[in-house]
């Protein structure tokens, strides 16, 4: 039986309509702009061999209530922009969103982490007409949301990449160039954003 058992179908969903929530959104504002919010959205429900693993490396037991209720990243999004000021219009629109309730937020664009990584994190609670783990109708379901520009996304990808391979040779410097590309590309992020600003006038 799938780890989340009766509430995949609900859980697919609560996501389906999320996404539809923001390309609409999205739609909106490029007829009315004339310029997109975001490249490009992708979205998935957490693989299971996935979710079994992170319960079992965070200590908990391996049910339905943990992945649902204990981990809030079983619903995932990633909205990838062009600018920066995308981003946090980005943001601002979700939140808009009826039935949505922002839980926790995290700005690593403003205050990257040590070693680089900028991106924006949210995690939604998602109220929804279908039973929740907790016998609630409607039900609450944990969305994660991040968002970030290519540039942030380029990085996190090759470090990504980087991260897992074995035997690495002068880690201390890999580790050292990872964070001067970091700030490299965001600095880029900003020249660009700037040029957006002047060109708009």
């Amino acid at each position: 039986m799938n780890i989340y058992g009766k509430y995949y179908n609900a859980m697919t969903r609560v996501m389906n309509s999320l996404v539809q929530n923001i390309e609409e959104n999205s739609r909106k504002h490029e007829a009315k702009t004339g310029e997109k919010l975001f490249e490009h959205l992708r979205y998935r429900i957490k693989d299971e061999n996935s979710m079994l693993e992170k319960l079992e490396r965070n200590g908990l037991g391996q049910t339905t209530h943990n992945a649902l209720r204990s981990i809030t990243d079983s619903i995932g999004l990633r909205i990838v922009c062009l600018f920066i000021d995308d981003v946090y219009e980005n943001i601002a629109l979700i939140k808009s969103i009826p039935g949505c309730t922002v839980i926790k937020e995290k700005d690593y664009i403003q205050n990257a982490k040590p070693n680089g990584y900028r991106s924006y994190h949210m995690i939604l609670d998602m109220l929804a007409d279908e039973p929740d783990p907790d016998g609630n109708t409607p039900g609450h379901f944990f969305v994660e949301v991040q968002l970030r520009t290519i540039a942030m996304d380029t990085w996190a990808a090759l470090e990504h990449e980087l991260k897992y391979k074995r035997d690495i040779k002068n880690q201390e410097l890999i580790v050292s160039e990872l964070h001067r590309c970091a700030n490299e590309l965001a600095s880029c992020d900003v020249s660009m954003q700037t040029l957006r600003r002047i060109i708009r006038g």
